[in-house]
């Protein structure tokens, strides 16, 4: 499988080699954020490809985005820490009014705000969003929120979130995706005014919680597109999400490999891993790998 965008590519390695091993595991074992590398990608421009360049970013396209986030993973550096900065705003710039793109997008490519959270999945929906039952309801110039959202990550090292809420009643939506609007809230405003934050302790460092909504007020200028129709624009972010996490999955592999890859001459790899991944149509499929010494 060939690679693109080497010069992106050789950028990124050479950034996450500031931040090796004992740096990840003193951070896993201490449950701390890595502010210092997601200040470092910020700095770089990194996390801004995804944003055009009207608005401050890099204006690339998604292989450029899926280039940077799979060469933190090969690299050994977790890019989960910070990748929904890349991605989040793909609501925001693709259904958001110009006011609102103006006033946010420059800030959030600088890395002045940080837009790495989204609310989405609740404890009584499972996997059907359609039956998330969190509420905005209309109350002059605000929307009032409650309800309960889990699986929440990034959301205490973030400044905005996107949330997807309930405006109109499943039961009285013409269908069951219907009646669901996006809110940009103001985490920095919201957290002890209507919006509790409770930290979730997983295996990994993670740094995921769960969020209690009791009235919050968000205006309705913090809305996204138009009322209702809140889950076609939730799914345009999600789609570019699972790509670019298959590219951090793919850059683990190669980070795997290349640390544990045998070879005939001293049994590792020092010179070029080259991958090329089989499917099921293939005759042998899986991995075939290839170790060649550098140029």
């Amino acid at each position: 499988m060939s690679e693109t965008h080497t010069e992106i590519r050789d950028a990124v390695r050479r950034l996450c080699g500031q931040f090796p091993g004992p740096y990840w595991r003193a951070k896993d074992r201490d449950r701390a954020y890595p502010s210092e590398f997601v200040a470092a990608l910020t700095e770089a421009g990194f996390l801004s490809v995804l944003i055009p360049e009207t608005y401050g970013g890099s204006g690339l396209g998604l292989g450029a985005a899926t280039a940077v986030l799979e060469e933190i993973h090969r690299s050994g550096c977790n890019g989960g820490a910070c990748h929904a900065q890349m991605y989040t705003m793909g609501t925001l710039l693709k259904h958001g009014s110009e006011g609102q793109k103006q006033s946010y997008l420059p800030k959030i490519a600088t890395g002045e705000l940080r837009l790495q959270a989204f609310g989405v999945t609740e404890p009584g929906a499972g996997t059907d969003t359609t039956r998330i039952t969190t509420f905005a309801r209309r109350e002059g110039d605000d929307f009032i929120v409650n309800g309960q959202k889990i699986w929440i990550s990034r959301a205490e090292h973030s400044d905005l979130m996107v949330l997807l809420c309930r405006t109109t009643a499943r039961d009285e939506s013409v269908k069951s995706s219907d009646g669901m609007s996006v809110l940009l809230v103001d985490l920095r405003q919201a957290v002890g005014n209507g919006l509790t934050i409770r930290p979730i302790r997983t295996m990994l460092n993670h740094a995921t919680t769960e969020l209690f909504f009791d009235d919050l007020r968000v205006p309705v200028t913090h809305l996204i597109g138009q009322e209702g129709k809140g889950f076609r624009y939730i799914l345009d972010g999600m789609n570019a999400e699972r790509i670019l996490i298959a590219a951090e999955c793919i850059g683990d592999a190669k980070f795997l490999l290349i640390a544990h890859l045998p070879t005939p001459r001293n049994g590792r790899c020092s010179g070029v891993l080259s991958v090329q991944i089989r499917g099921s149509s293939s005759p042998s499929p899986g991995l075939m790998c290839r170790c060649a010494p550098r140029t």
